[in-house]
């Protein structure tokens, strides 16, 4: 789950949730700004920053495919999300290549996540 402490970012224009700016923690005035499932979209900067950077994103995140690291499998697997909560994330496999899981087979992680997803 999101820790309740990550302060949210809203779009200005009509309050749509971004992200969040996670803070570092031997850095006080420090913030990684991160995607809706925790993913981080840059090093850590100022809050002015890290809020910037997620203006610049924006949901974008959400509409590209990603990469799935799965434990017992040597290479990640092609998935595009389907859903993003503060909970958990929701991913579907579009992977031809993955014979483990039907093409459209949901996968449920945790959020944050933590070093299993990539851009692709």
């Amino acid at each position: 789950m999101i820790p309740a402490h990550w302060p949210h970012h809203h779009r200005r224009e009509d309050n749509e949730l971004l992200g969040y700016l996670c803070p570092v923690e031997d850095d006080l005035g420090q913030f990684v700004p991160v995607t809706l499932f925790g993913h981080p979209l840059s090093g850590p900067g100022s809050e002015d920053h890290a809020r910037q950077c997620l203006d610049r994103a924006g949901l974008d995140y959400l509409a590209q495919d990603w990469l799935l690291s799965l434990p017992g499998h040597p290479d990640p697997i092609a998935v595009q999300i389907v859903e993003a909560t503060p909970r958990q994330l929701r991913v579907k496999n579009i992977d031809y290549g993955y014979p483990d899981a039907d093409i459209g087979h949901i996968f449920v992680l945790d959020t944050p996540t933590t070093g299993q997803l990539h851009p692709r």
